[in-house]
């Protein structure tokens, strides 16, 4: 399997947490539809099927991440 650039999955991260906590998943259509490319990104880039596994997979591929990292989301 391909692994994507460690650069490349922190910025994927960066901007689903951003357009988490700004609620995009309840905003206009063009701020959903990010959110949604964003996740799909995150997923087909760590060969997860859903965006919470993709996180956790992303993290885990990052420099210095340790095997407890991520290993339980927060809600």
């Amino acid at each position: 399997m391909l692994m994507a650039h460690p650069t490349v999955l922190r910025n994927l991260i960066e901007q689903y947490e951003a357009l988490r906590m700004l609620h995009a998943e309840s905003g206009g259509e063009e701020a959903r539809q990010r959110m949604d490319d964003v996740a799909y990104t995150l997923c087909v880039s760590t060969g997860t099927g859903d965006v919470d596994s993709a996180l956790v997979a992303a993290r885990h591929q990052l420099p210095g991440a340790r095997p407890e990292d991520d290993s339980v989301l927060s809600a």
